[in-house]
């Protein structure tokens, strides 16, 4: 490692000279987001330097990297799966990269990453949890896979006894704006409009406000943002069709100054974050992600996690500068301490 033995302590160090170098491979849109001047800035103080990853270079031809930090879908996660030999052959070893440089920390390992890419099997770990007595209880909204043939959703939602409305998701998670599309299906006859693989879960009322919780290794940071209203049986009676769900992503929909009722507005009870946070990560086996959460309303304490994001927009959260770089600079010291003789 860059470190050359050395633990690094993060006392703002001199310009230019860097003790922690993160390989970085991000889409354009996510370099612009995160790699903020702000953050570069603290981060070079901090003696930590971001360099560009070539993706059109073999991985194994550069750095040396202490950290690489990624996102991307496809090309670069085959790249950091296996880093090809120099033979041709597909029947000599392909060594995995993760295996010739084990002192370089990946955040995140791409295996662990798939899970989120799938609508059904992000929340699966959250089903496996057992929260329902720790401060609150915390599931899933009932849903179901539909993997093909439109005309027969209405059918298949009335043998699984779904109740409208229903939210309608794309079941794979590519990183397009498509892949982000969600619809609130309002009547049985709209399901056959649908087009699948999707997966359908039941909208939970919660009071128009969705809580993003943040997740940067040990570092949980919660923010509000506006939702959708609640749905009353009167206008599921009246309205028909499939209307868009409105990005709520964005800071722009930030809840976190407006005028809520405090029951609404309430955060989860933090031993309760913790707790879950804490059991994701391991089940997960990630440590940067986002838990979008909702409280059911009318109730204080029932919360359904209806989605998991890896790598999400840090930007848009208070003071995220301070975070990341404390969370880097603590990766490396724990690599440091498992280090034979530490």
């Amino acid at each position: 490692m860059r470190l050359n033995g050395e633990i690094y302590d993060g006392e703002d160090r001199e310009e230019g000279e860097q003790k922690l170098v993160v390989g970085y491979a991000l889409t354009l849109k996510k370099r612009k987001s995160f790699l903020q001047p702000n953050f570069e800035r603290l981060a070079r103080n901090k003696g930590i330097s971001f360099v560009a990853i070539d993706q059109n270079r073999p991985l194994s031809d550069q750095g040396p990297f202490d950290i690489i930090l990624h996102k991307e879908m496809g090309k670069f996660d085959l790249e950091l799966k296996r880093s090809h030999s120099s033979s041709n052959s597909t029947n000599d070893c392909q060594m995995d990269y993760r295996q010739t440089q084990p002192q370089v920390i990946v955040l995140d390992p791409p295996d662990a990453i798939q899970h989120l890419y799938n609508r059904q099997s992000m929340l699966q770990n959250v089903v496996d949890l057992n929260l329902s007595d720790f401060h609150g209880k915390v599931g899933v909204p009932r849903q179901m896979v539909i993997t093909e043939d439109p005309l027969s959703i209405p059918d298949e939602v009335t043998k699984a006894g779904l109740k409208l409305p229903l939210v309608a998701k794309p079941l794979v998670v590519d990183g397009s704006t498509k892949s982000h599309e969600l619809f609130l299906v309002y009547d049985q006859f709209s399901l056959s409009e649908l087009e699948p693989p999707l997966v359908l879960q039941e909208f939970v009322n919660h009071g128009g406000v969705l809580f993003k919780i943040y997740i940067v290794g040990d570092a949980i940071k919660v923010v509000r943002r506006h939702s959708l209203p609640n749905v009353s049986k009167c206008e599921l009676a009246k309205v028909a069709g499939i209307i868009p769900f409105p990005r709520v992503s964005s800071a722009s929909a930030s809840a976190d100054d407006a005028d809520l009722d405090p029951g609404v507005a309430e955060l989860p009870p933090q031993p309760l974050l913790e707790r879950l946070a804490k059991e994701l990560r391991h089940r997960l086996g990630l440590r940067l992600f986002n838990i979008d959460m909702i409280r059911e309303h009318g109730t204080r304490d029932v919360f359904y996690v209806i989605d998991i994001n890896y790598f999400p927009g840090y930007g848009k959260i208070p003071d995220y500068e301070d975070i990341f770089t404390d969370f880097l600079l603590s990766c490396v010291q724990s690599q440091y301490k498992k280090r034979p003789g530490n």
